[in-house]
């Protein structure tokens, strides 16, 4: 017991980790709008080149951890992050959107080795009827590292400061390109302080031993990936409503700042704010949700957030401006569980099949590289009824709360 303590505070440090890495990407949004002269839906693209990455590398991840372990697919993960939060430097000279897009691919293919080794690790390191409250006391730390990247990161690389070329004072200090390149040294800061980060924490996982679970014990090594899996129904439907939650939250997370700014007219510095007070908002539902997991069965706290949601995202559609943005703090606290309990549902009694299980769960991430993408498009296409983009997470939360409702039966099925 006292090693899985070890070993878990460890793996929730993880969740701080990528959280950061992810929330970071609203503001970059709002950040690349200026210095790279992007409309909403080109800035959206940032997403796209992220979360592809979720698409491309579970499953190799997969393969790599069934072939050596959760331990050192966790390392492997932290040095390619940290790689990629350094390459923001060289980038800066550079300043081209094409580049940034890599970078953000390469430090995505290093979370997503942290999010196809944790999310199951946790899972399997304690007794299964838990599971699903373990993992949401674990994504309470990502939570956590959500809203310092939303409070105060964001403070760092955004300066309030929002000019075109024609509306750039005529004494600005070096002109259009001084404010270019001030924006763009903005960025660099809080990469290289989650750069170093990472490199302590892969540092420390190297001496300290993680402890070794049943499926890990080599007993079954004849697939290193196995579709099979997939015949499962409540694993086969986890991973659709991963994808459609996924692409929801992602829809509205990286849209905030957007939304704030250019459509209810706040302020950069209050945007931030806001954007604070809205992961504040998903950590305390988090935690609220962790107590409450321990009365009620995760399948219908499912269900009746993901409603909470549909009814909210009516209230946007509806009102718009600062009716909208309140209720999206709502949203975020409704949001809070629906990953995390989706994910330990799906995984519930796979066995050895986990690691395969996990890596179709975190590919389902995909869906943050297309539905922001099409909620971005009809904002910026209807911009005079810009609310009315909020239908399409709206639709994402229906299907979790089919997921939700209809676990008890999925889960059955052989």
């Amino acid at each position: 017991m006292k090693k899985n303590t070890v070993a878990l505070s460890l793996i929730f440090c993880l969740f701080f980790l990528w959280a950061i890495s992810s929330n970071l990407l609203p503001t970059m949004i709002r950040q690349l709008m200026k210095t790279c002269e992007l409309n909403t839906f080109e800035a959206s693209f940032t997403e796209s080149a992220y979360w592809l990455a979720y698409f491309i590398c579970p499953i190799p991840i997969a393969m790599f951890m069934r072939r050596y372990s959760y331990r050192v697919g966790i390392i492997a993960g932290l040095l390619i992050a940290a790689v990629g939060g350094l390459l923001f430097f060289p980038a800066a000279l550079v300043k081209s959107y094409a580049v940034y897009l890599c970078i953000f691919f390469v430090i995505a293919t290093g979370m997503c080795f942290l999010e196809t080794a944790a999310n199951p690790y946790v899972t399997v390191l304690g007794e299964a009827r838990t599971s699903s409250r373990r993992l949401n006391l674990a994504q309470s730390f990502n939570g956590l590292g959500a809203f310092v990247s939303a409070m105060f990161l964001s403070k760092l690389v955004l300066s309030g400061q929002t000019y075109t070329r024609a509306t750039l004072p005529v004494d600005y200090p070096g002109g259009w390109e001084g404010y270019i390149q001030m924006e763009t040294d903005a960025i660099k800061m809080p990469y290289l302080l989650l750069a170093i980060v990472l490199l302590g924490v892969a540092a420390l996982l190297t001496w300290v031993k993680l402890p070794k679970v049943e499926e890990d014990s080599g007993r079954e090594r004849k697939k290193l990936i196995d579709f099979s899996v997939l015949k499962k129904g409540h694993l086969r439907w986890g991973v659709i409503a991963q994808f459609f939650y996924n692409g929801g939250q992602t829809a509205i997370n990286s849209l905030f700042l957007v939304y704030c700014c250019t459509y209810a007219g706040i302020n950069e510095e209050t945007a931030t704010t806001f954007f604070g007070l809205y992961m504040l908002a998903f950590l305390v539902g988090r935690w609220m949700g962790t107590l409450l997991m321990g009365r009620f069965a995760p399948e219908h706290m499912l269900t009746v957030y993901a409603i909470a949601n549909i009814i909210l995202c009516v209230v946007i559609i509806i009102y718009g401006g600062y009716v909208g943005l309140y209720a999206m703090l709502a949203v975020s606290f409704f949001m809070s569980i629906i990953y995390p309990t989706q994910f330990s549902l799906a995984l519930r009694g796979l066995g050895a099949q986990t690691k395969s299980g996990a890596a179709f769960l975190v590919m389902a991430i995909v869906g943050n590289a297309c539905v922001p993408q099409f909620t971005a498009f009809v904002m910026n296409r209807y911009d005079y009824i810009y609310q009315v983009a909020y239908v399409v997470p709206m639709i994402c939360f229906a299907v979790c709360a089919y997921y939700g409702c209809r676990y008890g039966k999925l889960i059955q099925k052989k």
